[in-house]
């Protein structure tokens, strides 16, 4: 069963396999990382590791029994109880409730373990999955943005109140939450 980690050095290789491996596919919805992206990863990685250590962000991985990371679900910009949530999954559990899934689970983290009550994130107007998955998770649309030069929508979701969607009794009323693309 996949688990929700929280990123670390030991998941460089596995994230810039599924990078590499998904790149096109992320490409059709988000604006493409560029080469130099995967030219200087290790720096970045650890730069990401750095911002994780200082408080400001939170990086999580969700990772299939084998090692592999099946997406990347995170969270930026923590401050004032507030922040942004951004996630990719690979294309090959994409439309498989995953994304929703495991958005569910991360915001349900950002409220217990990192004390946010809000959360925001922006999906591409042409993303139809990405905002169903945020609707899905209890985010409304609360305004336009502009992601990456493509046209989207802000989603906002309230931490301290029960996602509406969720009925399922083991997850008992737990608060519940996505944003396509991260550094």
């Amino acid at each position: 069963m996949p688990e929700l980690k929280r990123l670390d050095i030991g998941h460089a290789e596995a994230v810039l396999t599924f990078e590499l491996a998904n790149r096109g596919y992320f490409a059709g919805v988000i604006s493409d990382r560029g080469d130099a992206y995967f030219d200087e990863f290790t720096a970045r990685y650890r730069a990401l590791l750095a911002e994780q250590e200082a408080g400001t962000c939170a990086f999580y991985l969700l990772v299939a029994e084998d090692g592999s990371v099946l997406g990347r679900f995170n969270l930026y910009d923590l401050e004032d109880g507030v922040a942004e949530l951004g996630y990719r999954v690979a294309q090959h559990v994409a439309g498989r409730g995953v994304a929703t899934e495991t958005v569910r689970e991360l915001c349900r983290l950002a409220a217990t373990r990192h004390g946010l009550r809000t959360l925001r994130a922006g999906a591409a107007r042409e993303n139809a999955a990405s905002q169903r998955v945020l609707v899905k998770a209890g985010f409304v649309p609360v305004g336009p943005t502009d992601l990456g030069g493509r046209p989207g929508t802000w989603f906002q979701r309230d931490l301290v109140s029960p996602d509406p969607g969720n009925r399922h009794p083991d997850h008992g009323g737990d608060n519940e939450c996505g944003r396509l693309g991260e550094p």
